[in-house]
């Protein structure tokens, strides 16, 4: 859930008196608390988003204070009711649609007299932005001039979004007339809508701004209302007019989708990119909006990692914002990251995201140094990535596995994968820059690969699977889900050579057939549960729901191990589902089976945008054309899917060593690199 930031307080402008009486409106009626764990649904919701800001409506454009909808800073609501009304009555809505991660726009219609006959002769246009400004347009097509009375009904109930979401927000708050506008009060805050131009009317009992405009024909008027957190200051956006850690890059191919989703990947990593407190010049990427607005380590790291290709900076600024919250205190947890638990799938207790971050964030700043993360930071940041290889290995028990959420906890698949992973990468850095530890991790690596094939491998007539997890009694959990994908996820060593994994040969390539068959592949993506096991529900987050996280590096790994088809199906689906959802990715989705005129089904609670799904736009494109640099040692290779399953692709504008790189891939499966840094040698 999103917390409001701390913030400095000004002190509030005088008030002045309503200029005119009206009668007060009836109190809104608090909404009913939910149950516990249940939130409102959002999949239908139009969400702008530019952190600290929040814009949630309805495909109405009105804001009724019903469910979610509302102006939102840091977390607080400033404005839950925004409805107009022309000659006293509501327009109609024809159409609303996202403009752009921080913008939606919204048209009604209107008929100026009941006897115009039925063709709407009034356009409004509302523009609905994160900041907290809304502009209001009308256009008039009637023959004659119109004398147009525009009113504008307002209310806030300056709640939380906690509170909101639990269907505790509270009652509308009395206005009273400031400036050209209203303001609330309550004990926690303030809250000022201004307009411009300044309203003929402003009855504060009712909420209420009131225009008289003349409309001649062909003419147009418009209102922009503005919304601020009034005597509270305002965190500092890191949104669209400020921070750009992205590279301006763009894909063209033959896909004609291709384009769009890696436009709309960048437009919504940037809505979501916030400042850290410590040092506001570092940012980094919440998890995504509405519910999680906060500071989220593994997911950050995890799609930092995945948005290399677009430059090192958000990786440097995700790094260093995370090593200033790591635990340096002697004992169990000298070198962890914090993070919340996360529920992790049937039979399993939750997981800790506090272990996966610490895992994977010396495994980022490997390979953000392999992408062109300069030296000298790489340098600074090597402490805080040698404390976490230190808590790897004096988390694991019986010497080898690392237990999740901590001691006598159970053994999870996924843990296992990437605590494999940053001893095989890290000891790859630590060798970069000759501190010990190396040979000591790669050691433990060897002997975690031999014991988990071994442990955790259940043989079964199909070909056997990987267990899930083994429970602190060595019982294995037999079901098979997308968590498995992180054993392909290998991790990138020097000369683009892909880092060993915990399966073997035989191994993977059955991990393989399952994820490619249709248990697992659901023809949007892969589920999270096989179908066949008892606890498979499609809407599931963790029993049969689809994550596009897991999905994409699934396509990745499979791509680099060489089963391609595998990969192809799971891109194809995923690509599918995007267009579905405008190529605005959500975190998940039901894992209901892809039929034949289908469409996914949107999963009410998941976040959208959400960090790591905006973030697969990023790692699909960049896996199919196989980019694998190595800036230290000056070289950058491709690596494509032969198979080129959405034919020709080009990405342009990429970063690797902070210059601009540019690579194609023909409809043969071809790779050519056609820009890059005259420092790195070529080759495919």
């Amino acid at each position: 859930m999103p917390q409001p930031q701390n913030q400095t307080r000004l002190d509030p402008k005088p008030a002045e008196p309503a200029r005119s009486p009206a009668a007060a409106p009836a109190p809104a009626p608090a909404a009913a608390p939910r149950r516990g764990g249940e939130l409102p649904p959002a999949h239908r919701s139009l969400i702008c988003v530019s952190l600290p800001g929040l814009a949630i409506s309805s495909d109405q454009g009105q804001l009724t204070t019903q469910g979610l909808e509302g102006f939102y800073r840091a977390g607080r609501r400033l404005l839950s009711r925004c409805q107009i009304r022309l000659f006293g009555r509501e327009p109609v809505s024809v159409q609303a649609r996202m403009v752009s991660a921080d913008r939606a726009r919204f048209v009604a219609v209107a008929r100026a007299s009941p006897d115009a006959g039925p063709d709407p002769d009034i356009v409004v246009q509302r523009m609905r932005h994160a900041d907290g400004t809304e502009r209001i347009t009308l256009h008039s097509s009637a023959l004659r001039p119109l004398r147009v009375p525009l009113e504008v009904s307002l209310g806030t109930d300056l709640a939380e979004l906690g509170a909101v979401a639990a269907g505790q927000p509270g009652r509308e708050l009395p206005a009273v007339v400031h400036d050209a506008g209203l303001r609330w009060s309550s004990p926690t805050g303030h809250a000022v809508v201004t307009a411009t131009p300044a309203p003929t009317d402003a009855l504060a009992s009712a909420g209420l701004l009131r225009w008289e405009f003349e409309l001649p024909p062909g003419g147009t008027r418009t209102v922009e209302l503005r919304i601020r957190a009034d005597g509270t200051g305002s965190a500092r956006s890191a949104g669209h007019s400020t921070v750009r850690p992205f590279a301006v890059a763009q894909a063209q191919g033959d896909d004609p989708r291709v384009g769009p989703l890696l436009r709309t990947s960048v437009d919504d990593l940037q809505a979501l990119l916030v400042r850290d407190p410590g040092q506001p010049s570092d940012v980094h990427l919440a998890a995504g909006a509405p519910w999680r607005c906060g500071p989220a380590p593994a997911e950050s790291l995890a799609a930092a990692r995945m948005t290399l290709p677009l430059g090192t900076r958000l990786a440097a600024g995700t790094l260093r914002a995370l090593a200033r919250t790591q635990s340096t205190r002697s004992g169990a947890d000298f070198g962890r990251l914090p993070g919340p638990l996360r529920h992790a799938g049937p039979q399993i207790p939750p997981s800790c995201t506090g272990i996966e971050a610490t895992l994977l964030f010396p495994v980022l700043l490997a390979e953000a140094r392999r992408w062109g993360l300069p030296e000298q930071e790489t340098a600074e940041l090597l402490p805080a990535a040698e404390r976490c290889l230190r808590w790897l290995r004096t988390s694991a028990c019986e010497g080898v596995y690392v237990p999740d959420p901590g001691p006598g906890g159970p053994l999870r698949c996924e843990t296992q994968a990437h605590a494999h992973r940053a001893a095989v990468i890290g000891a790859d850095l630590l060798d970069a820059y000759g501190r010990p530890g190396a040979s000591e991790l790669r050691q433990w690596a060897e002997e975690l690969r031999r014991r988990f094939r071994e442990d955790f491998w259940l043989d079964d007539r199909g070909g056997g699977r990987p267990a899930a997890a083994r429970t602190a009694s060595g019982h294995p959990v037999p079901y098979l889900g997308s968590g498995a994908a992180h054993l392909l996820d290998t991790g990138l060593l020097g000369a683009g050579v892909l880092a060993p994994g915990l399966l073997d040969k035989v191994q993977t390539e059955q991990v393989a057939r399952l994820f490619g068959g249709p248990g697992l592949d659901s023809g949007w993506g892969l589920r999270t549960l096989e179908v066949k096991e008892s606890l498979y529900n499609p809407f599931g987050h963790r029993t049969g729901a689809v994550r596009v996280h897991e999905t994409a590096v699934a396509v990745a790994g499979l791509s680099a191990a060489g089963y391609e088809k595998e990969a192809a199906s799971l891109l194809r689906g995923t690509l599918a589902a995007a267009e579905a959802f405008s190529l605005r990715l959500p975190e998940m989705y039901a894992g209901e089976q892809r039929v034949e005129g289908g469409a996914p089904l949107a999963h009410p609670a998941a976040c959208r945008p959400a960090a790591v799904a905006a973030a697969v736009g990023v790692h699909l494109l960049a896996a199919l054309v196989g980019i694998r640099p190595d800036v230290p040692a000056g070289t950058v290779a491709l690596s494509p899917m032969r198979g080129a399953p959405l034919g020709e692709l080009g990405l342009t504008g990429l970063s690797v060593g902070g210059h601009a790189f540019s690579a194609r891939v023909s409809r043969l499966g071809l790779g050519m690199i056609e820009e890059a840094a005259d420092s790195l040698q070529l080759g495919v």
